[in-house]
C-alpha cells in the first residue's frame, strides 16, 4: 500500500513534466543559450595567408582591441559596412590585438554586443612586430588600423586611428564591382 501511494505521485510528476516540456517549446519558453562570437587565434603565418590568398572581392581588415576607445567607437559603423556590402561584394575580417587570455572573454563579449558577423581573429604571437610589418612597414601598431585591399592584394586605402566612415565607404565603392552587392 505504501509503495502504491509513492508510485502514484511520482508517476503523476513524471507525466506532468513530460507534458510541460513540449508546451514550453510551443510557446517559445525554452531558453536558448546566447550565441557567442567565435574568435580564432591567428599567428603571423596564418595572417599572411589570409592577406595574400587569391580573392575575387576586395578585402577590408580592421585591427582593434577592446581596451582601445577609438576602436570601440568606430566598431558599430564597421558592422554596418559589413551588413551593407555583404560577403558577395566585400570580404571583411577583424584582428584583435588583445591579450590571448581575452579570446573567450572580453573579445567575444564585445563582438556579441556589437552584433558583429564578420570573421574575427585574435593575434596570437609573442612579438607582434613581424605581423605589423607584414601588414604595412610604415604601421607601428597604433590602433585602430583599417586596411582595404583590392582583388590583386594591393592596399588601396589605409587609415590609422578612428576611420572616417564616409571616406572608407567611398574607397570601398571604388573597388567593389558595380552591381555585385
Amino acid at each position: 500500500m505504501r509503495i502504491t501511494r509513492a508510485i502514484i505521485p511520482i508517476t503523476l510528476c513524471v507525466l506532468l513534466v513530460s507534458l510541460a516540456a513540449p508546451a514550453q517549446k510551443r510557446y517559445g519558453r525554452t531558453a536558448k543559450p546566447p550565441q557567442t562570437a567565435v574568435v580564432s587565434p591567428i599567428d603571423t603565418d596564418a595572417l599572411k595567408g589570409l592577406l595574400t590568398q587569391q580573392r575575387e572581392r576586395p578585402l577590408l581588415v580592421n585591427f582593434w582591441a577592446t581596451f582601445c576607445d577609438p576602436c570601440r567607437d568606430e566598431f558599430p559603423e564597421l558592422v554596418k559596412i559589413n551588413n551593407d556590402y555583404g560577403s558577395k561584394s566585400l570580404e571583411f575580417f577583424t584582428v584583435s590585438l588583445d591579450d590571448m587570455s581575452e579570446i573567450k572573454k572580453e573579445v567575444p563579449k564585445f563582438l556579441d554586443a556589437m552584433k558583429a558577423k564578420m570573421p574575427a581573429y585574435l593575434l596570437n604571437v609573442n612579438d607582434p612586430e613581424p605581423a605589423i610589418n607584414l601588414v604595412d612597414r610604415k604601421w607601428r601598431g597604433d590602433l585602430p588600423a583599417t586596411y582595404l585591399y583590392n582583388e590583386k592584394g594591393e592596399i588601396v586605402y589605409k587609415h590609422i586611428g578612428r576611420v572616417n566612415i564616409a571616406e572608407l565607404r567611398e574607397a570601398i565603392d571604388k573597388v567593389v564591382k558595380k552591381g555585385s552587392s
